[in-house]
């Protein structure tokens, strides 16, 4: 049963996040220290060097050889739900669906789980709810933020192929070269359509293979297979490297954040209507998906309970800083991360006591 200093101790975890998003939002607003360039280039220092070695550090001390497969695959099957779902109403959408296929999986699937949900879910169902929850971050980490980095450059790619046709210009000639002299429009047209999504997909994968985040991972990944199978350590001074860089990620990630929301006119930049779309998504649509992909997979007991829990833990502070960097809705995903951590303790208690029940 969770105590009043469970609670308590949840809430001074995460206080620490808003004194460092206080900061920079002060640091900009009043004292005028950051230019937009600077805050940017703290958004990048972020995005490619404290996210990545963070992830490492995540994945590597998570033993590959005892995850709860059932748990694993509820998790996995609950994103994919939300993924086709999000991708059969972008449908509805005449512009920018892709944009918002991103946000919205960004919102509903992505838990912050390192400084509010480790602490609270040990609280209410012990340290063996901790550990499983560990292994969602490791998920998350190797498939989630990388299907995600992935949406982040297509997207981009997108836009750059229609702000600069003249890219696939010579390809298209090389091609259409090849077709007969009486080929009809309508091929060519398919053929240069062809050759343009070949060209995006040549360039999302060449720009994902290049992210940090991307080789983090997968080293993570092989370290901790190495390590749990043959007792192997990290040397105290790659480790110590590797550590320092990391542990400031959630801190400045938070204080990143800070120096967006003072680049903007409202706290809510996203508006109020987006925002309450946006808790919904986060809130209700996240728990239910997951209840139901853990049902169909068979999860029953306090295993399902923790897996409900876990899904109505607010955004992670991370989809923001993706967000912010390919310049795709931070404000909505802003918006999520200072209201949602605000918001989720009473929201995640409800759950609590309704699963009780």
């Amino acid at each position: 049963m969770i105590s009043l200093i469970d609670v308590y101790h949840v809430v001074a975890a995460t206080v620490p996040l808003y004194v460092a998003m206080t900061l920079a939002y002060i640091s900009v607003k009043w004292w005028k220290l950051f230019t937009p360039d600077q805050c940017a280039g703290i958004n990048k220092f972020v995005a490619k060097f404290s996210i990545p070695l963070l992830s490492f550090k995540l994945i590597s001390v998570n033993n590959p050889y005892k995850m709860n497969m059932k748990l694993i695959f509820s998790d996995f099957l609950q994103k994919l739900l939300a993924l086709l779902l999000l991708a059969a109403i972008s449908k509805f959408r005449s512009r920018g669906g892709l944009n918002w296929i991103i946000t919205a999986l960004s919102l509903s699937t992505l838990p912050n789980t390192l400084v509010l949900g480790i602490p609270l879910l040990k609280a209410m169902y012990g340290d063996g709810a901790a550990a499983l929850l560990a292994q969602i971050v490791v998920l998350q980490s190797l498939v989630w933020y990388n299907l995600l980095l992935f949406l982040f450059e297509l997207s981009a790619a997108r836009a750059a192929s229609m702000t600069a046709p003249l890219e696939t210009g010579s390809l298209e000639g090389g091609a259409q070269e090849q077709q007969p002299k009486d080929e009809s429009e309508e091929a060519q047209t398919r053929t240069a359509r062809k050759v343009k999504t070949r060209l995006i997909l040549w360039t999302v994968w060449r720009k994902l293979f290049t992210n940090p985040n991307t080789h983090a991972t997968l080293a993570g990944l092989v370290w901790a297979g190495v390590h749990f199978k043959w007792g192997l350590k990290l040397p105290g001074i790659v480790n110590d490297s590797i550590s320092i860089m990391a542990n400031g990620g959630l801190g400045m990630a938070m204080f990143s954040l800070g120096l967006f929301m003072a680049s903007q006119s409202s706290i809510i930049a996203c508006g109020k209507q987006m925002a309450l779309v946006a808790m919904g998504m986060k809130f209700l649509v996240g728990p239910i998906i997951m209840a139901a992909s853990s049902l169909a997979i068979g999860l029953r007991g306090r295993l399902l309970r923790v897996a409900i829990v876990q899904a109505a833990l607010p955004q992670g502070i991370v989809p923001f800083v993706f967000a912010k960097e390919y310049n795709v809705h931070p404000e909505i995903l802003s918006t999520g991360v200072i209201f949602g951590i605000l918001i989720s303790l009473p929201i995640d208690l409800a759950y609590y006591f309704l699963l009780a029940l």
